[in-house]
């Protein structure tokens, strides 16, 4: 009975999922796109991207080390990649192995402690 049911779940949503695609082909393939969609269409991604990054950075301890660098270093190498080389995967992949990187390793940590703080001292 269980197996059914989640058959009966799959179907049904990737039939939603294939309509919902389809129907902007079927609704505008006689009339002209409404120039609101196209502003949508246009602007939607990067006002995503954008709400992401700031998600991301909701929960980070901008008052505690390493104070937010190692998030702050991967957007701008995100960015910078992105720009560069206009490769969404790669700016994804480097970023994320850059990030995993500064999170695990202690390297960020012992820069800033021994760079930084013996500044501020």
């Amino acid at each position: 009975m269980l197996n059914d049911d989640l058959l009966l779940v799959v179907l049904v949503t990737a039939l939603i999922t294939a309509f919902t695609r389809a129907l902007p082909f079927l609704f505008f393939t006689n009339r002209r796109q409404p120039e609101y969609l196209k502003v949508i269409e246009r602007d939607f991604p990067p006002m995503i991207m954008v709400l992401l990054v700031f998600y991301c950075l909701k929960d980070v301890a901008w008052d505690l080390a390493p104070f937010g660098i190692p998030e702050i270093l991967c957007i701008l190498i995100v960015a910078g990649l992105h720009i560069w080389k206009n490769n969404a995967l790669l700016s994804i992949f480097a970023g994320t192995i850059l990030y995993m990187y500064l999170i695990r390793s202690e390297a960020l940590i012992n820069f800033l402690i021994n760079h930084i703080y013996f500044l501020i001292k």
